[in-house]
């Protein structure tokens, strides 16, 4: 039977502090217990994984996962991508800012497919996965990532260049070699 909490009855009140308390416990947790932006991605991009292999006519259970498998979610998950990339015959392949709309597919965008096997190579091993067998780190793996990579920057007219790793402030220059006030013992 439902109490009259909604009416302001004898129950109200006490249903309420409980309320309030239990909020005030789960304040009261460190934060350390929240996942970070990563983790929650990682468990997320993992779980997605998971149920893509078991909707497989027949499912496939993780211990029988292999480097095809990761390559077909890759392909898989393009019919959700952001990205247009333009086909060979497009009139605005190779352009960087085309002038108008094309019917050119839309697909992940590099770097998001780069981004999901990192996080779901840590998951593999962190779940239980041997690092030697990990499907994600297969090479076939990185040639499928450049070449996608590669044919998106072609396709967009803007070459990827790799980032140049910059130098730590602590290289190079060091206290003994630079002395920006030194006495000229004059």
């Amino acid at each position: 039977m439902m109490s009259n909490d909604h009416n302001g009855g004898e129950g109200s009140s006490s249903s309420r502090s409980a309320a309030a308390t239990a909020a005030d416990h789960h304040q009261q947790q460190p934060a350390a217990a929240q996942l970070s932006r990563y983790e929650s991605q990682k468990r997320r991009d993992w779980n997605t994984f998971g149920q893509y292999l078991r909707n497989q006519r027949p499912p496939v259970v993780l211990s029988q996962c292999n480097y095809s498998h990761v390559l077909d979610f890759m392909r898989y998950l393009d019919q959700f991508g952001k990205t247009k990339v333009h086909i060979q015959g497009c009139m605005f392949f190779g352009q960087p800012e085309p002038a108008g709309p094309c019917t050119c597919p839309l697909r992940q965008a590099w770097g998001s497919l780069d981004a999901l096997v990192g996080r779901l190579r840590a998951a593999y091993e962190e779940n239980g996965g041997a690092p030697e067998i990990n499907p994600f780190a297969n090479g076939a793996i990185r040639v499928y990532l450049r070449e996608v990579r590669d044919s998106q920057a072609k396709a967009r007219g803007i070459p990827y260049k790799k980032k140049k790793k910059r130098k730590k402030p602590s290289e190079g220059i060091t206290a003994s070699t630079f002395h920006p006030i030194q006495s000229s013992g004059v």
